[in-house]
């Protein structure tokens, strides 16, 4: 869903390649030119593999860690319609992690690891979750401004050049989608409600729409792993051109809510044919990135909760697959690890 982790540090330079090496990441790179997908058992150079391994990490966290702000709005829906449309949803946000993760593992990293460095802090994951939702309205705010941004995200990833993150993400897609029109038809019936319902949404409006464009990546300029990507085709277009994208969407959709987009320098260019926004503050970007967010420890302890919750239903499945294993020839062990 987010492209964040293409600019956090990678692994450390390695030695020249040896010539056989070279010669094998010149194919590699030949059939990546020629839009062929890699999968699993084949050869990958190590920056590759780890490139992956850190995006689909952080994507899979941030789908994790993305049911938190929504979660505890169930209780609190306005409808019961609303109530099972947000149950769905928040359903799908753990079955797109489960996917992601099942992908990071076709390239040789445990889930159980994976999760242990998002617990431990050492992961990243969006720092849009890092946000709290004050009203009703943030769950449609939520919907519309942050799963359109991670839409605009995640089509390209469909053509992403590995095959099996390319394969979850078609799924992916389309549920995130549904997701997002959800959260519009919330916004909708609220800007068209009574005044405080408008001014509800005005100010979710005013709290997520510059979170939802640093969700992109830093400048062009500044993105370390962005060219990298590109080559590879792991990304197929740079943050400021999927920003772009998703400002020029967006600001029509605002307009027909009858809600200000609140940035004072919005304009319409006509030479380009964009929208221009006024400076993005990074600074913010950088202090939630860093874990000085305003619901950074609250989100972490969350889910290092839910591990130590659900650590007896870890351990069941264990012991079922020790007492199991020969008559199922290893089965349910493989299922006690992916739970």
């Amino acid at each position: 869903m987010y492209t964040q982790a293409l600019d956090s540090p990678g692994a450390e330079p390695r030695s020249p390649a040896s010539a056989g090496e070279a010669e094998r990441e010149r194919r590699f790179q030949e059939r990546i030119d020629r839009d062929e997908k890699i999968e699993p058992k084949d050869w990958m150079p190590e920056g590759y593999r780890q490139t992956l391994i850190r995006q689909i990490a952080q994507h899979a966290h941030s789908e994790i860690v993305g049911m938190l702000p929504e979660g505890n709005w169930i209780t609190r829906a306005p409808t019961l319609r609303r109530k099972l449309v947000l149950i769905a949803k928040v359903q799908d946000e753990g079955g797109h992690g489960m996917y992601l993760y099942s992908a990071a593992e076709t390239l040789g990293v445990s889930r159980g690891e994976l999760i242990e460095q998002l617990l431990a802090g050492r992961a990243k994951y969006s720092s849009i979750f890092n946000y709290p939702t004050l009203t009703w309205a943030d769950i449609g705010a939520i919907g519309w401004l942050v799963d359109g941004a991670a839409i605009m995200n995640q089509i390209p990833l469909c053509r992403c050049s590995y095959g099996p993150y390319a394969r979850a993400m078609v799924r992916i897609c389309k549920e995130e989608s549904f997701h997002q029109r959800q959260g519009y038809e919330i916004m909708l019936t609220l800007a068209r409600g009574t005044p405080a319902q408008r001014e509800m949404a005005q100010d979710a409006l005013n709290r997520w729409w510059w979170p939802s464009l640093m969700m992109f990546g830093p400048s062009d300029a500044e993105s370390v792993h962005t060219a990298q990507s590109m080559r590879w085709k792991i990304k197929r277009f740079s943050n400021d051109e999927l920003r772009q994208r998703f400002i020029d969407v967006t600001v029509p959709q605002a307009q027909f809510l009858d809600l200000a987009v609140p940035d004072p320098a919005l304009r319409w260019d006509e030479a380009s044919q964009h929208f221009i926004t006024g400076p993005i503050d990074w600074s913010e970007f950088q202090t939630v990135l860093k874990g000085h967010g305003p619901c950074n420890r609250e989100r972490l302890g969350a889910r290092r909760a839910a591990h130590d919750a659900g650590r007896w239903v870890r351990e069941a499945a264990a012991a079922y697959a020790d007492k199991h294993r020969d008559r199922t020839g290893g089965g349910a062990e493989r299922y006690a690890q992916a739970v």
